[in-house]
């Protein structure tokens, strides 16, 4: 059977989707050996994501949820993974991840691509219950792994609890169980020495 357009297309789309793979985070993996790559980001997003439905806003599409968790980086193969504290990088962060979503999921059918940008730009703007959640289980999984290697980004950075608070405040809005957790999670490093309490 010859390859037609489409598939052709979406297999294109496929081995872009390969580039996360090269794209570093600073958050170390849990166990402080490296850090950790977009594509491995997305994949354990997606899968906190599957199991941790009881702390989601009731009534959320949990599937719709997980699909934008799995594309949520996807630009950064164009648009390289930004800092989450990093203000310079921040300045332009945007326009470069939006020319990168218009190549990326330009690739794919017309149909795909509409759908896939579509749960991009909802992840990105975080104003359904979906994308708050998403955006939550983003923040929720960096700060454990902060936690489970010595403050990780934290005193590397020199990023004080004011900030951290400032960057968990999703949590609050889209998985308010979770938030009493963070506060608590959060207090814990600062005891523990990992986390410089500058209120």
């Amino acid at each position: 059977m010859a390859i037609d357009e489409r598939l052709q297309r979406m297999m294109e789309f496929s081995d872009t989707l390969d580039g996360l793979k090269r794209v570093s985070r600073r958050n170390l993996i849990m166990d402080g050996s490296r850090e950790e790559n977009s594509a491995e980001h997305s994949w354990h997003m997606a899968v906190l994501c599957m199991f941790m439905q009881e702390y989601a806003p009731r009534g959320i599409d949990q599937f719709r949820a997980m699909k934008m968790m799995l594309i949520h980086d996807v630009v950064e193969i164009d648009a390289g993974d930004t800092f989450c504290y990093d203000v310079k990088g921040y300045e332009d962060k945007a326009e470069r991840e939006q020319a990168a979503a218009d190549r990326i999921f330009g690739l794919l059918p017309e149909d795909a691509a509409r759908e896939l940008r579509a749960l991009w730009d909802e992840f990105e703007a975080c104003e359904t219950p979906e994308a708050g959640f998403a955006n939550a289980l983003d923040r929720f999984q960096v700060l454990r792994q902060n936690l489970r290697t010595d403050g990780g980004t934290w005193p590397r950075y020199g990023i004080p609890k004011s900030r951290v608070l400032v960057r968990m405040g999703q949590v609050q809005t889209g998985a308010p169980k979770l938030w009493p957790v963070v506060l608590e999670l959060l207090e814990g490093a600062v005891r523990d020495g990992i986390l410089e309490d500058d209120s």
